[in-house]
């Protein structure tokens, strides 16, 4: 069956899937949606069954199209690994990336390991730092940023995942005071709080300087917090927060910054889509963990 496969309509599928939409993967594609449309529908007839389940504007994978998504992702995961050999006398062994603070203790460390397991041929320097970025005095070739400040046009910058909010509190904690720490790094987090979640806004807001700062009190049994949901993944799977309320996402969303174009480096694009897969392998957990958790868009 392999021969009569297409590899340009493998590729098509895979971001569609990766980007849960037609016209996004068109867009990463260079193509028109006319076209995604086309190479699916071939496919799914070479194949002899469907791979989604088209409702409305969302596409579901069937049975049949989860295993060919995993399939395709240790494939081209594969190719991906096979190029950077290639091309390993022409790239240097570090790649310096920018990350703010609570994100890469809390969510980018822990995963680091298994990057280095994938793509054992070049490092992944970490620093830590916030805002405003400036590549060549800070000697870093990426950032990864929140979209609440401008960066101008002169940055290159690939869309990771949308930013999502959640409170949480120690698990089996019953505090005397309805006390919620908020991070004063985000001057309106309480405010898009409330509205969010309408139930919590009689509690008393005690700001912190930061995020990590918040979970630690929380921890500690001080009080709630609000929190990005990727940064308390790890308490929650292990039990030591749990959920108050759904969550839902801030309009913000993580990007990672460059210098000069992705594609001139295939260590950024790697790494660019690494961090997609894992913040969208996030998403999933924390969704099926408590169904009314995360909400994504399209």
């Amino acid at each position: 069956m392999i021969e009569r496969l297409s590899l340009n309509s493998l590729k098509f599928f895979y971001y569609v899937v990766r980007y849960q939409s037609m016209t996004s993967a068109a867009e990463h594609l260079c193509v028109t949606q006319g076209a995604v449309s086309k190479q699916l529908k071939s496919l799914e007839e070479m194949l002899g069954f469907t791979l989604f389940i088209r409702e409305a504007r969302k596409l579901r994978l069937t049975q049949q199209g989860e295993v060919l998504f995993e399939c395709c992702q240790h494939v081209f995961q594969q190719i991906d690994q096979c190029l950077v050999q290639l091309k390993q006398t022409e790239i240097k062994k570090n790649l310096v990336l920018s990350c703010e603070p609570t994100i890469a203790m809390k969510w980018l460390i822990p995963r680091l390991a298994q990057f280095k397991q994938l793509y054992p041929d070049f490092e992944v320097s970490l620093l830590t730092a916030g805002g405003e970025v400036d590549f060549r005095t800070q000697h870093i070739d990426l950032a990864l940023r929140r979209d609440d400040f401008d960066w101008g046009n002169a940055i290159y910058s690939e869309k990771i995942a949308e930013e999502q909010m959640l409170s949480v509190k120690a698990k089996h904690t019953q505090f005397a005071e309805n006390q919620i720490f908020i991070s004063k790094s985000r001057p309106q987090l309480w405010q898009q709080f409330k509205q969010h979640q309408t139930q919590l806004k009689h509690f008393k807001p005690a700001p912190l300087e930061h995020f990590y700062l918040c979970i630690e009190a929380c921890l500690a049994g001080l009080g709630a917090t609000v929190v990005s949901a990727y940064m308390v993944e790890r308490e929650i799977k292990y039990h030591l927060l749990e959920p108050m309320t759904s969550g839902y996402a801030d309009g913000s969303s993580y990007y990672l910054l460059s210098a000069q174009p992705f594609e001139e480096d295939v260590r950024k694009l790697l790494l660019r889509d690494w961090l997609r897969d894992e913040m969208r392998n996030s998403q999933l957990w924390l969704a099926a963990f408590n169904p009314l958790a995360l909400h994504s868009s399209d």
